[in-house]
């Protein structure tokens, strides 16, 4: 049987060496019109950077090594124009010689990637100004940077693409600013969670223009909706979409996104014809709604799922949930599943919870803080999604929360979870246990929560009592309006000064000793509500929300 693959990276090439490994006899073909058949696209921002010293490194296989190992005709510089599936052939561009040829397939898998979005603006096709998406693109921009020196640069588009730009760019050694159309960068993570990530990039030196857009360019002017930015030059990384004019061309269903859509089997609504990558509609693995969601890890598993099937071995793909990571210089970020935004608009009814444990045991040197966040569905109890900010361990907890998640765990069962401990890599009660211990004691009552989004909204008549269980040193440093101090480890001496009749609201620096607080004043007949992330989230969301949006 003959196998004929359109594109390679992630998809493609991983369908052709797993199809390899099941039938080591067939024909096996991969198509590919750029020069690069399998090359690391994630590690492209950091070669520009100078992480990644040498571009040799970005490079994974060859067409040689492809078919030494593999047995793979691998053919580069060569594009299918046209599918032709009554009669099971493909009509293919040599683009070094300009001739066509036709190649007749058994089976054809199509891997075509997605292309980024360019704006319909007057100077978008400058010189100065570039995408990332592969190996010809990143050497441009790296060749730009070298030979022509620039000093200032635009990120357009705030996601994980522009936001590694922004700070390989800015350790490149330029002055760096960002552009983003929401009111917060990185669109999985929820306004709350990304205020911590504004203010690490301030810190950082690089300039944030959040609720803008970028309107025009003029030579090395940026024109926004909003004022204008200088700019050497400029990056685009305001998304992508499917690039299947050919499967379209060829009658292939396409959503209205003009992904192609397929099964769980990755076939596609021709005979023998699948599809695997970023050009494919995926289902949400959590809503089982029709999604887009273009991932590396996303890829290679449907390129092995279309294989599997290629070679008689029923294999599905069960959905995406979205896990993804990024560092930005000294912080991790990384989110699994839903968002807060994305619950809202599904009309899910869930709960949430903050937390902000240690990475490891506080007493061993090099314990870094990291901001929790997770959401469950109130019904059901199972874990919806999960968002992490900080630095040391935020990537292994959210593995375990992406696992958890995958095997339809509820929130609860985190509690139970045996994990791994010795004081350089965690605590006896682990980040995760605590998720699990924390969304026990609001599930069952033991705490009520209210949240930074409620305190505008508490009365200060005098009808309830609000209270700051931090210490008075805390205290003085910052506090909320209307909320008196009485340290946590004083309060039973002043607990008969408090109303007993009056609900009382109470936060401390991050939700820890202010629980403590409330179980002390519930034991004495206290209704109690706990501030959910405590001061330190209420006081990073407010710097954001009042202060300017442009730094």
């Amino acid at each position: 049987m003959k196998t004929v693959i359109i594109g390679g990276v992630a998809g493609g090439a991983s369908a052709a060496t797993r199809l390899r490994r099941l039938k080591e006899q067939d024909e096996i073909i991969i198509l590919e019109r750029g020069n690069y058949i399998s090359f690391a696209n994630c590690g492209l921002p950091y070669y520009i950077g100078g992480v990644i010293k040498e571009q040799k490194n970005l490079t994974l296989q060859t067409p040689e090594s492809f078919r030494k190992r593999f047995n793979i005709d691998v053919r580069v510089l060569n594009e299918v124009v046209e599918i032709l599936p009554d009669s099971h052939t493909v009509t293919v561009r040599n683009l070094q010689t300009d001739e066509l040829y036709q190649e007749h397939y058994d089976k054809l898998i199509l891997s075509p990637g997605a292309v980024p979005i360019l704006p319909d603006i007057s100077g978008i096709r400058n010189p100065n100004v570039f995408t990332l998406r592969n190996i010809p693109d990143t050497v441009k921009i790296k060749n730009y940077i070298e030979s022509e020196h620039p000093e200032k640069a635009v990120v357009v588009g705030g996601g994980y693409i522009g936001l590694e730009m922004a700070e390989n760019l800015k350790s490149a050694g330029l002055d760096v600013s960002v552009v983003e159309l929401a009111d917060h960068l990185i669109a999985s993570l929820d306004f709350d969670m990304s205020a911590e990530v504004h203010q690490h990039l301030r810190s950082k030196g690089v300039k944030l223009y959040l609720k803008n857009d970028i309107t025009e360019i003029k030579d090395k002017k940026i024109i926004l909706q909003n004022g204008e930015l200088e700019a050497d030059m400029i990056i685009l990384s305001i998304g992508v979409r499917p690039e299947t004019a050919l499967a379209e061309t060829c009658g292939i269903a396409l959503n209205q996104r003009k992904s192609i859509i397929v099964n769980s089997h990755m076939q596609t609504s021709i005979p023998d014809i699948y599809a695997v990558g970023d050009a494919v509609e995926v289902q949400d693995f959590i809503t089982k709604s029709p999604a887009f969601v273009p991932l590396a890890g996303a890829a290679s598993k449907q390129g092995r799922i279309a294989a599997d099937n290629i070679a008689g071995f029923d294999s599905e793909y069960t959905g995406t949930q979205g896990s993804a990571i990024l560092k930005l210089f000294d912080m991790t970020i990384a989110s699994t599943g839903l968002n807060e935004t994305r619950a809202k608009t599904l009309e899910i009814e869930y709960d949430k919870t903050y937390l902000y444990p240690a990475s490891h045991a506080s007493y061993y040197p090099g314990a870094e803080k990291m901001m929790i966040k997770v959401l469950w569905d109130k019904k059901t109890l199972k874990l919806l999604g999960a968002q992490i900010v900080g630095s040391d361990g935020v990537d292994k907890r959210m593995d375990i929360l992406a696992s958890a998640i995958r095997f339809g765990a509820e929130v609860t069962n985190l509690k139970e979870l045996e994990l791994c401990y010795a004081p350089p890599f965690g605590n006896a009660k682990d980040p995760v246990n605590m998720i699990g211990f924390t969304a026990e004691n609001i599930i069952t009552r033991k705490v009520k929560q209210f949240f930074w989004h409620d305190v505008r909204h508490l009365p200060h008549d005098g009808s309830v009592t609000l209270l700051d269980v931090r210490t008075e040193t805390e205290f003085q440093s910052g506090r909320i309006d209307g909320f008196i101090n009485i340290p946590l480890n004083s309060l039973r001496e002043h607990i008969k000064e408090l109303p007993e009749n009056k609900p009382a609201y109470l936060h401390c620096y991050s939700g820890l000793n202010s629980y403590l607080a409330c179980r002390i004043l519930s034991a004495y007949g206290f209704e109690c509500y706990n501030l959910a992330g405590g001061w330190k989230l209420y006081h990073s969301v407010m710097q954001e929300l009042q202060g300017s949006r442009n730094s």
